[in-house]
Formats: C-alpha cells, sequence, structure tokens
C-alpha cells in the first residue's frame, strides 16, 4: 500500500478517536474539563482536541491527493478510499453536532442522503469498470463541510464576537455545494447506471 493510501486510512482511524473525546461522560467519572473564555463565548478544551484531530486530518486529505499526483501515487484504491475517508470523518462531525443540538438536523440529512446516492452510483458504475474522481464540486464540498465543522468546534469564533453567523452561513453553503455536485455525477454516471432500464 503506497503512502497515499495510508493517510486515507489513518484519516479513518482517527473517526472512531474523535467520538470517543466528543461523547465520553467526563461528568460521570467526576473529570473536570477545562473551558477557555473568549469574550462571552466559552470553548472546551474537548473541542480544541477535536479541533486538532480534525485539522490534523483534513491536512492527510490534502497531503495524500498531493503525493498521489506528484508521485503518480494514484490507484482504483485511492480513488475508493480517499473520498470514503472524507465522508466518514465529516458526516461523524455533523452528526455529532446534530446529536448535542448545537445544529439542525435538516442540513446532515441533505448531506448524508446526497452522499449516499453518490455512493450508489459509484458502485454501480464501478461494477461496469468505470471508476470517478472526485470533481471539482465535490472539491468545493469537502472544503466547505470542513471550514463549517471548523467554526462549530470553536462556536463561531472570532466571527460570532460581531454577530456574524459564517458557521451557519457555511454549514448550509456546503449543503447546496453537496446537492449541486450530487447532481453533477448523476448527470455523469447516469448513462451507466440507466443502460439497463
Amino acid at each position: 500500500m503506497n503512502i497515499a493510501n495510508r493517510l486515507s486510512i489513518f484519516r479513518i482511524l482517527l473517526v472512531p478517536l474523535i467520538i470517543l473525546i466528543y461523547i465520553f461522560p467526563y461528568s460521570h467519572f467526576q473529570i473536570h474539563i477545562p473551558v477557555y473564555n473568549v469574550a462571552f463565548i466559552s470553548v472546551p478544551l474537548t473541542n480544541l482536541v477535536i479541533l486538532g484531530l480534525f485539522v490534523l486530518a483534513s491536512f492527510t486529505d490534502f497531503l495524500d491527493g498531493y503525493l498521489a499526483r506528484k508521485y503518480n501515487l494514484i490507484t482504483s484504491f485511492g480513488k475508493f478510499i480517499d473520498p470514503i475517508a472524507d465522508k466518514l470523518l465529516v458526516n461523524t462531525m455533523f452528526l455529532l453536532f446534530a446529536s448535542s443540538g448545537l445544529i439542525s438536523i435538516v442540513p446532515v440529512l441533505i448531506m448524508v442522503a446526497r452522499d449516499t446516492i453518490v455512493d450508489g452510483l459509484r458502485m454501480s458504475a464501478s461494477s461496469k469498470g468505470v471508476v470517478v474522481a472526485a470533481g471539482s464540486l465535490g472539491k468545493l464540498k469537502t472544503v466547505s463541510q470542513m471550514l463549517a465543522i471548523i467554526l462549530l468546534l470553536v462556536y463561531n469564533l472570532p466571527f460570532e464576537l460581531w454577530r456574524l453567523p459564517l458557521d451557519d452561513f457555511m454549514l448550509w453553503f456546503a449543503t447546496a455545494i453537496s446537492i449541486m455536485s450530487g447532481v453533477s455525477y448523476f448527470m455523469q454516471l447516469k448513462g451507466v447506471v440507466t443502460e439497463t432500464m
């Protein structure tokens, strides 16, 4: 397995660690979590730890793509595992936020539904020997989702100080791009998927 694919696997392995840190019942075990205050915003240490892990995971997403292109390490497995690693990481974060009431479940359901449909399209195409790499809209979706997650982890700092809901904007922007990229994938693959209808 080449280094680019190893980085994708590493990104997947970070997901259960992030989940554990986010949902662990600290108070049940009488563990006090420090909180950092910026004006009227309070950010717990757990969010900052998760932020560090998420930024590391996001960097590996950039790095594995860069290495794969630079050293000609692009493989069918890489095209398969890279988007899965991205979706696991991003969708897990949004589901955690929704479960804690930080965001509405609606954009999360839309994005998860889009990913499910796109994965179905990819599998159908793959069974016919067609492998589709992530397009520009798909990459923009991932970047906007990652920015939304970073803002949500720090409770929209520093923009919350000026009452600018950039975290909400980025969440819904990512949702809109998610829909658009899903439509784009369908248009690319509809001939393959519907040829036997």
